[in-house]
């Protein structure tokens, strides 16, 4: 018999909450969405929100553009998803670009929507995510201050980023590891990572803040998974990341693209659908506390994940 295991209501709720009472005994799963730009875009996401919304995930996150490009849309959107929907929705916030006190507005804003869950991000640089990182004059250095400017503005629960392979800011891993371990002593409650292919990459980052700090390695580290559904955008986004695609997974998803002028997109997505889900097999054996799905407000390969894994429970 399945125990029973109350409701939560979405304007207390956390993600740790979420995540320790699944009451499927599966893997938790959650999404990612992007705010949309025009009226087209916000059809389509709403469309693939309320597909989401039969599935039930654990949360569902709204990014936030560089610089606070689309500040405005995000806690809209996230707001809309609080009072609208069923779901849990984690608002991105980046300190690049704003001064304190425009931070204080952004997340009063997410206050007045009913959003309470916050993921802090230090964010990179507009126009150019490569270039140089330059803070406010008003603003704030580093993502630990972020979380802790969050906690200070009332009663949020706060999520960070993970790199398993690094950020590409960073002075190597051991650097790396510690400035994830300081985000989570300031405060944060969970990480999500970036997008990642190799799965040993995640497993040697949870080892790395375990050892640094077992307090903080309990704490959940979120796998973020990008279903794969272009050979272009992919490879532009791992640029950008400093994700490493493998080799032999690029010429896979190249021969499926097809050598016309446009990509054979059901054959990526069909390939793409493949590789995350070994992925996302493997990391399910390995323990992890849930799955992030970056959907780039669609749902259909996400969606052949969640059925190869059995992990979705449809309303």
């Amino acid at each position: 018999m399945t125990a029973f295991i109350p409701p939560i209501d979405n304007a207390e709720a956390t993600v740790a909450q979420r995540l320790r009472l699944s009451s499927t005994g599966k893997t938790p799963f959650s999404v990612e969405f992007l705010p949309p730009r025009d009226s087209a875009a916000e059809a389509r996401l709403w469309r693939t929100v309320r597909t989401f919304e039969r599935l039930d995930p654990a949360f569902v996150s709204v990014t936030y553009g560089a610089g606070g490009s689309t500040r405005e849309h995000t806690a809209r959107i996230a707001g809309e998803i609080a009072q609208g929907t069923t779901l849990l929705p984690v608002a991105h916030l980046t300190a690049v670009g704003h001064s304190v006190a425009d931070l204080r507005a952004v997340i009063g804003a997410h206050a007045e929507g009913g959003v309470r869950n916050i993921l802090a991000l230090r964010g990179d640089p507009p126009g150019d995510p490569l270039g140089d990182w330059h803070k406010h004059p008003d603003g704030l250095e580093y993502a630990e201050e972020l979380v802790h400017l969050v906690d200070e503005c009332g009663d949020f629960h706060v999520g960070v980023a993970a790199f398993p392979e690094g950020h590409h800011r960073a002075g190597g891993l051991a650097e790396d590891t510690e400035n994830l371990v300081r985000k989570l002593r300031a405060g944060a409650d969970y990480s999500i990572t970036q997008m990642f292919f190799i799965a040993d990459d995640y497993l040697r980052l949870r080892d790395r803040v375990s050892a640094a700090d077992p307090e903080q390695g309990a704490k959940p580290i979120i796998p973020g998974i990008m279903p794969i559904i272009s050979v272009r955008s992919v490879a532009r986004m791992a640029e950008l990341s400093g994700a490493v695609i493998p080799a032999a997974m690029l010429a896979d998803l190249q021969r499926a693209a097809g050598t016309g002028p446009s990509e054979d997109v059901d054959a990526v997505r069909a390939v793409g659908v493949e590789i995350a889900s070994l992925l996302c097999e493997r990391l399910i054996r390995e323990g992890v506390p849930a799955l992030h799905f970056c959907t780039l407000n669609q749902a259909t390969a996400t969606c052949e994940i969640l059925d190869n894994l059995n992990l979705a429970s449809r309303r």
